[in-house]
């Protein structure tokens, strides 16, 4: 079981108006959590995991599903909220770089995830206020905004070279060790290995250079506008570089360089191969075109020709010429897993979508938030041991957050005057001092742990530039 995988499909059920199936889904998650609020990458059905990596939208994709059934009546007696609490509190600590993105190949900042999370935070918050739990409440959403404050300047380039006159656009993932406290943050900066290629094969490239469509879940829950100048841009590079046009209709391709799927000649994947075309993808696509006003209907149709005789949507489609002796042919399904469930729910969400002339996944919470008037809204830079922030520009608000309580030692103007905070508890598993960055402000925030459980101090300082915006 794909927590992801699950959701889509359980989403789908919803969509098509089963309420009794999305809730049993919803409560074997619940049962399937771990205590510290993750999810394995995937698990038998026992619950047992399987493969053992952490990709932050699976932590996320729960509370989503959670919010959903809530809106909707259908969670019955069944109260969610601690589960919802144990997700937030380990997106809230882990995050914001994910282990794995939704391809489970590379670790580092990506569109999809972030998008996932933001989300996820503020429909958690709706939980958490709808309990009377304000102070959580608004601890929620003020992490969703620093992540959604962060979003460009995490995963776009400004250094694109795929498609002449578009510098600036998404990138497929912004890489970085999960583990590095110090994280490279720069989209122009890093290379990316992409797996699966054949032997001898380049599978080093700049980040810069490798590009997908998962920037378009922004849009899908809310987060930005379809007619986004970014948005569209990249949409324009994305066409450039996956798109291929088949007897079926348009499909495109995951990132470009893949290596998952049928070999040219139409042998099976074994270790490498080249990525085809994915059906899901069409569908996705067309939740953005009815999101930007436009006729989705022909992305159905295509999805319905990319289908098997027995209307199974695969994984993946043949996207080469015609290969009769292999029985690849273009358009059709490639002897990838079928039926895809994930591709199959983004179908059937997309029906829904179009009959009720909005996407299904829309976030409203979400979209007020980061669609409407945005002048309330605090931004935050944040410190915490997984991601020592090396600055912070004026205007923000610098959030120290730590896995325990602590008293805050610091100073703002190299240590001619110390201030002494205590820090503030939460219900997520961290506590947190903020510190309002002026517009006049210059001078470092240099800064110490005392560490009041066991009276000790941090035993070393630590610095954060402040910089102009």
């Amino acid at each position: 079981v794909w927590t992801r995988d699950l959701v889509n499909s359980a989403n789908a059920m919803l969509a098509a108006g089963d309420r009794a199936t999305p809730l049993r889904a919803l409560i074997y998650l619940n049962v399937s959590q771990h205590k510290h609020g993750g999810f394995a990458q995937n698990f038998w059905i026992s619950g047992e995991p399987y493969w053992r990596g952490i990709q932050l939208d699976e932590v996320a994709y729960p509370i989503l599903l959670a919010w959903r059934l809530g809106r909707d009546n259908a969670l019955q007696d069944f109260d969610p909220y601690p589960m919802v609490l144990r997700a937030a509190g380990y997106l809230v600590r882990h995050g914001p770089l994910t282990p794995q993105e939704r391809w489970e190949e590379v670790s580092g900042y990506s569109p999809s995830t972030l998008a996932s999370n933001i989300s996820a935070l503020i429909c958690a918050a709706c939980f958490a206020r709808g309990k009377g739990d304000e102070a959580t409440a608004k601890y929620l959403e003020e992490y969703a905004d620093f992540l959604e404050c962060h979003v460009e300047s995490w995963t776009v380039t400004t250094q694109g070279t795929l498609l002449p006159g578009v510098a600036r656009h998404y990138i497929r993932i912004s890489p970085e060790r999960a583990d590095n406290p110090d994280p490279e943050e720069d989209p122009n900066r890093g290379d990316i290995f992409v797996a699966n290629n054949p032997p001898g094969a380049q599978s080093v490239f700049p980040a810069t250079e490798v590009v997908d469509a998962g920037f378009l879940e922004l849009v899908r829950h809310g987060i930005r506008r379809a007619d986004d100048p970014l948005i569209v841009d990249s949409l324009k590079v994305i066409d450039a570089v996956l798109k291929v046009e088949t007897p079926s209709g348009p499909c495109w391709r995951r990132y470009n360089h893949d290596g998952y799927g049928q070999r040219d000649d139409g042998s099976a994947f074994v270790g490498w191969g080249r990525g085809r075309a994915w059906p899901l993808l069409t569908g996705e696509r067309g939740h953005y075109e009815l999101a930007a006003g436009h006729d989705a209907t022909p992305f159905i149709r295509t999805m319905e020709k990319l289908a098997s005789s027995t209307g199974l949507l695969p994984e993946q489609s043949w996207d080469s010429p015609d290969l009769p002796g292999s029985f690849m042919y273009c358009g059709r399904p490639t002897g990838s897993a079928m039926p895809l469930m994930w591709a199959h729910a983004e179908y059937v969400k997309l029906l829904r979508s179009i009959h009720d002339g909005k996407m299904s996944d829309l976030i409203p919470d979400v979209a007020k938030r980061y669609l409407g008037e945005r002048a309330q809204h605090c931004l935050f830079e944040v410190w915490k041991p997984m991601r020592q922030v090396r600055s912070v520009r004026t205007g923000y608000v610098l959030r120290i957050q730590m896995p325990a309580a602590f008293r805050l030692h610091w100073s703002d103007d190299e240590w001619h005057t110390v201030q002494d905070t205590p820090s503030s508890p939460t219900a997520l598993g961290v506590a947190f001092v903020d510190i309002s960055i002026s517009a006049a402000q210059r001078a470092p925030v240099r800064f110490t742990f005392f560490w009041t459980k066991t009276n000790s101090w941090e035993g070393r300082d630590y610095l954060v530039s402040v910089v102009g915006r």
